[in-house]
């Protein structure tokens, strides 16, 4: 599952120093109920040089309802850096990890980087196999992982849709405009699986004060309509 919040102009955040939030307190729920029905969940290493995140089940409801049923609190947290640049003391390593150490996923070259700065706080894996994506989510499947929820950031989700590894994709739109040509977007251009013609299948849409979420099935492709 892709999650992803754009403004108006499909920007994911901008060039600001301060956090941009694009989402409302409705959608901030709302994710927080899909992330408590996953196993794991995944961004970039980006996303942690940038936003520096938890990654945590907001609601305590849910995290007793995970306990409940036999799963940690919340999920276990992956993020993916090619290069090895992630700092250990990033607050995803040091919060909130009662399903175990944090995964890192990176290139040979990035685990020669990184070397043994996370070997407290996480567990690097370097994947050589071309197939990068797959190799990940195989391991991630050998480890358990059967629902992983994906946000971001830009290059990640670009990978994940080029590749064909999204099963569902949740496009949670903000009435914002940012209007910066060097701003990050939600995707970067890419050969996506069958081209520019080829329409993902539409699941919903939902009003959400003053976001609108909309969910599509990227593995799925809806009708062609006739014209006129």
């Amino acid at each position: 599952m892709l999650s992803v919040a754009i403004s108006l102009d499909g920007y994911i955040d901008d060039t600001i120093p301060e956090r941009l939030y694009l989402s409302n307190d409705s959608d901030f729920d709302g994710v927080d109920a899909l992330r408590a029905e996953c196993d794991a969940i995944l961004i970039g290493a980006e996303t942690v040089r940038r936003d520096n995140p938890r990654l945590w089940l907001r609601s305590e409801n849910r995290r007793a309802e995970r306990v409940a049923v036999g799963k940690p609190a919340n999920l276990l947290k992956v993020t993916v850096t090619r290069s090895g640049d992630i700092s250990p003391d990033a607050k995803m390593f040091h919060h909130h990890i009662e399903a175990g150490k944090p995964l890192v996923y990176t290139t040979i070259e990035g685990a020669e980087k990184i070397g043994d700065r996370l070997d407290t706080v996480a567990q690097v894996t370097a994947i050589a196999d071309q197939d990068f994506w797959g190799a990940l989510l195989d391991d991630l499947g050998r480890r358990g992982v059967e629902r992983l929820i994906v946000e971001g950031g830009t290059h990640i989700h670009t990978a994940f849709l080029q590749a064909g590894l999204a099963d569902e994709l949740r496009y949670a739109v903000a009435p914002l405009l940012i209007g910066q040509s060097d701003a990050p977007r939600f995707v970067t251009p890419a050969d996506f699986p069958g081209g520019s013609r080829r329409r993902l299948e539409f699941v919903d849409a939902t009003v959400l004060d003053d976001v609108v979420v909309l969910r599509y099935r990227p593995k799925h492709t809806s009708a062609v309509p006739s014209g006129s």
